[in-house]
Order: C-alpha cells, then sequence, then structure tokens
C-alpha cells in the first residue's frame, strides 16, 4: 500500500470521526432544548415555547446537513476501511443511536403533553361564558340616527 493511500484514508478517518463527534454535539444539545421545551409547556410559558421550537428547527436542519455529509463519508469510509472497526468511530457511531433514539422518545413525550396542554386549554375556552352575551348596547334605544345639513 502507498504511502498517499494510507494517508488519504487516515484523512478520512479523522474526518468522519469528527463529523459525528459534531452531530452528537448536535443531538446532545437538540435534547438540552427538548428539555427546556418540556418545561416551558408544563409552566405554560407559550413565548419561551416558541423560542425553543425555533431552535429546535434551527438545529434539526443543522442535523440533516450533516447527515447529508457524513452518509457519503461513512460510505468512502466503509470501502477504505472494509475489514476494520474503529473503535473510537464505532463507539461514536453507537452513541449517536443511542442520542438519537433518545431524541425521538422525548419529542414523541413532548408531543403527547402538548396535545394534552392544547386540550385542556380547549375545554377551558369551551367552558367561558361570555357576561355580555344577551345584553343590549346602551346606544340600542337611542333611536336610529339623524340627518345634518352640511351645507349650511
Amino acid at each position: 500500500m502507498a504511502y498517499d493511500d494510507v494517508e488519504s484514508r487516515v484523512a478520512v478517518l479523522r474526518r468522519f470521526r469528527e463529523l459525528l463527534s459534531e452531530q452528537r454535539r448536535k443531538f446532545e444539545r437538540y435534547l438540552l432544548v427538548l428539555d427546556h421545551e418540556r418545561s416551558d409547556i408544563e409552566s405554560g410559558d407559550v413565548d419561551r415555547l416558541v423560542a425553543h421550537v425555533e431552535l429546535e428547527e434551527q438545529i434539526v436542519s443543522e442535523i440533516y446537513t450533516f447527515q447529508k455529509v457524513i452518509d457519503p463519508l461513512e460510505d468512502l469510509y466503509r470501502s477504505a476501511f472494509p475489514l476494520a472497526q474503529e473503535n473510537d468511530v464505532m463507539s461514536i457511531s453507537d452513541s449517536l443511536s443511542v442520542l438519537r433514539s433518545e431524541v425521538s422518545r422525548r419529542n414523541a413525550e413532548n408531543r403527547g403533553l402538548l396535545q394534552h396542554r392544547m386540550e385542556l386549554m380547549r375545554n377551558e375556552i369551551a367552558g367561558f361564558r361570555n357576561p355580555f352575551a344577551g345584553r343590549h348596547s346602551v346606544y340600542a334605544a337611542a333611536g336610529g340616527g339623524s340627518l345634518v345639513d352640511i351645507q349650511g
């Protein structure tokens, strides 16, 4: 095997490891945002929830963008190292799988919590009664309008 070939494989491995580590950090950040969203839902703080949902959308977009780069690099890594099972890369990849499933689980919990909260609010709104319903306007008894001559 030529020296350049070894160097290119090492470069692929190094870049692949870096991208996987960065992806893991993004998933960990996503988990923190999901925790904040949960507390926002429980407290009913809509403004903070909106801010956290916007941040969540940004992180998800970053994760998908990274994944588009990681997938071809992973294929390149697997073709360059068909028999090698790099422990460092495999452990990062395994931790990413665990983080993905944790993100999915917490996201489902937050959706369920939000749906429950929305249902409570719908019931609360449906229970409101307008205190002014059935009352007539104070201006209703004043009669119709009158004409004013503006030509003078």
